[in-house]
């Protein structure tokens, strides 16, 4: 993703659509106590149940994972101190440490070990502004001619990438993962597109990644789906790719809690979010991957 997916998060058009049912255009609520969406205390640790659907039309692959995310300490990164976090298995793609910086205007994303080439040309990066405001949106990435470190054509040079991305705060809803069912959750959106160029012809080839985000006060990341679509060089067809993580149970500020309750844990519980980094990663580098 956030990597993995996340990413984290993620691009596609830079039009947010604000019709969707349950998110109108009335007066904007501000969520001042943000920070209790983001609990991210050393020794935080969130089990999560996930699911990863992926093949082209008529050959889909349908497989479960587990991934349990967990908050190792601080450490300092281009000389800021950074959250560390260490997931076993994001989005099914293996072990990862990730790294962020909160402030008092948002959380920014340090990359992740292991990383990628593209993603080294674009930290650091902002993934969430606050003080939290439903709606809104703001454009996350919009760089060019960035070296994709793959070489999709087999022509012996790496291809070449444009990206374009955009986050936004949709509103508040119901959201039931194994965990339990919280009525208030916010909902976020993240939406990438990517334009690749091939060295070899210059023939332009175009996939996006999109993920749907809820955060739950005093919890944290209980759910994420995220779509990507990666075009098959020299196949004709495209990849289709959903990965989806459901909150299972949490261990948070020294207790393990299964979180099966209606209602979101009262303010105060926790200080802040779990920087999951599904949620903010550039989370098509898995799926390029899969090119042949």
């Amino acid at each position: 993703m956030v990597g993995t997916g996340l990413k984290a998060l993620v691009i596609l058009g830079l039009v947010v659509n604000w019709s969707s049912p349950g998110f109108g255009q009335g007066t904007p609520i501000i969520i001042q106590d943000a920070g209790v969406y983001f609990p991210d205390q050393t020794g935080n640790e969130w089990t999560y149940r996930g699911r990863v659907r992926e093949g082209v039309v008529n050959q889909i692959e349908d497989k479960t994972f587990v991934n349990v995310s967990k908050i190792t300490g601080r450490e300092k990164k281009d000389g800021v101190m950074v959250t560390v976090f260490h997931d076993t298995n994001p989005g099914d793609q293996g072990a990862t440490d990730s790294y962020y910086l909160r402030d008092a205007a948002g959380i920014r994303y340090y990359g992740s070990k292991p990383g990628t080439i593209l993603e080294r040309q674009l930290i650091p990066y902002q993934i969430v502004r606050f003080p939290l405001e439903m709606p809104s949106s703001f454009h996350q990435l919009d760089r060019t001619s960035l070296n994709l470190g793959l070489d999709l054509d087999r022509d012996g040079q790496a291809e070449t990438v444009d990206i374009q991305a955009t986050v936004s705060i949709d509103g508040q809803e119901a959201v039931t993962v194994p965990s339990g069912t919280y009525d208030k959750a916010i909902r976020m959106e993240a939406h990438m597109q990517l334009l690749v160029h091939l060295s070899g012809d210059g023939t332009r080839i175009s996939g996006f990644d999109t993920m749907t985000l809820w955060l739950v006060k005093g919890v944290g990341l209980v759910k994420y789906i995220e779509r990507q679509m990666v075009p098959m060089v020299g196949v004709g067809k495209d990849r289709l790719i959903e990965i989806t993580e459901e909150l299972e149970e949490a261990s948070l500020q020294g207790g393990t809690v299964l979180l099966s309750r209606r209602e979101s844990p009262a303010h105060g519980v926790l200080t802040r979010q779990p920087l999951n980094h599904e949620l903010f990663q550039i989370p098509f580098s898995s799926g390029l991957d899969a090119y042949p």
